[in-house]
């Protein structure tokens, strides 16, 4: 193994409201050489999550913060370059956790082999990616079943699109919501969504109700704010919300009071549970046979923005909280 200089992404401030570009350095690193039992990995394409803001403040979380000073990690899909474990041999295409970073070197064990027979492997990250996942554990949760009329907020992104596809596969009424014209024609016109309506355009609550003027079933809420609280009164008696993410208030500088109609958790005897991905990584055979079959057929489509250069990487994660991406957002190496 030749030298190899690897540029990385860097926290080195913890931001305050919106990340920004100065909350992050681009460094160059020169990587140590290779051990036996180890490999070396070249990452093709990355993923950027909001869930990755949680991880840029100072407390603890589900999951434990960034240091800063130290490179970030996250999804990445790459191929193998240099291999001294039996494992893995030059050529081969892996996902890992360690994105942010153009080069890295592992052990097996932090390696995770997929076909190159689907492409992009960029879908890795997306629709058969811990995103897919997400939203596939996110209906096994609350048992979502053939019937139910579906609410989806957040649904043009890269967990909302693809649960309402996998909604409809499950001949559930799927209803979205999301933040432009074109997205709304997304969910129509390429994931089969019923109906989707534009939040932006009038009252959240007033709209639901037009669309599901019996209720709903179901709610799926990567947004919180407004959208729960609109849920919470739409929603049927026994209803359920699977509580995936609340990007609305991830950037909050002061915490945010909850729906003022939280009480109708006990008068629609309602359930609501949160979801965290990496409980059901068990099932994740599970995952790949089941989404990785509608995807080989045709019956499940993976939309990706897609931006080029690691460079890049940080303006495509900021991009995330401005509603910049259709899809999944993924960062695409030189």
């Amino acid at each position: 193994m030749s030298h190899i200089t690897s540029r990385e992404i860097r926290l080195i401030s913890h931001p305050t409201g919106i990340p920004t570009p100065a909350n992050f350095s681009l460094a160059q690193t020169e990587l140590e050489p290779l051990q036996d039992g180890q490999v070396l990995v070249r990452n093709l394409y990355m993923s950027v999550d909001p869930y990755m803001r949680g991880r840029m403040n100072s407390r603890k979380s589900y999951v434990p913060p960034f240091e800063l000073g130290q490179p970030m990690t996250g999804g990445a899909v790459g191929e193998v370059v240099e291999s001294r474990a039996d494992q893995f041999k030059p050529g081969d295409a892996v996902t890992s956790s360690y994105g942010w970073r153009e080069y890295f070197i592992a052990k097996p064990q932090e390696l995770h082999p997929v076909s190159r027979d689907l492409q992009p492997l960029s879908v890795y990250l997306a629709a058969l990616g811990m995103t897919g996942m997400t939203a596939w554990a996110g209906l096994n949760l609350v048992d979502v079943k053939a019937g139910d009329v579906i609410f989806i907020s957040g649904a043009a992104g890269a967990v909302g699109s693809v649960a309402g596809q996998l909604a409809k596969l499950r001949g559930c009424q799927v209803i979205g919501s999301a933040g432009s014209a074109e997205k709304i024609q997304f969910l129509l016109e390429d994931c089969g969504f019923d109906i989707a309506f534009n939040y932006k355009t009038d009252a959240v609550l007033k709209q639901l109700n037009l669309a599901a003027p019996d209720g709903i079933d179901v709610y799926f809420d990567n947004v919180g704010g407004e959208m729960l609280e609109a849920s919470l009164s739409a929603l049927r008696v026994n209803g359920r919300i699977i509580s995936c993410g609340g990007i609305s208030g991830y950037n909050a500088e002061t915490p945010q009071p909850g729906p003022p109609n939280l009480f109708n958790m006990t008068t629609k005897r309602l359930t609501m549970k949160g979801l965290i991905v990496g409980d059901w990584l068990s099932h994740q055979g599970e995952f790949e046979q089941e989404v990785g079959g509608y995807f080989r057929a045709g019956k499940l489509k993976n939309k990706e923005t897609v931006v080029t250069g690691i460079d890049k990487a940080v303006g495509a994660f900021i991009g995330l909280f401005d509603g910049k991406n259709i899809g999944k957002m993924i960062v695409k190496f030189d």
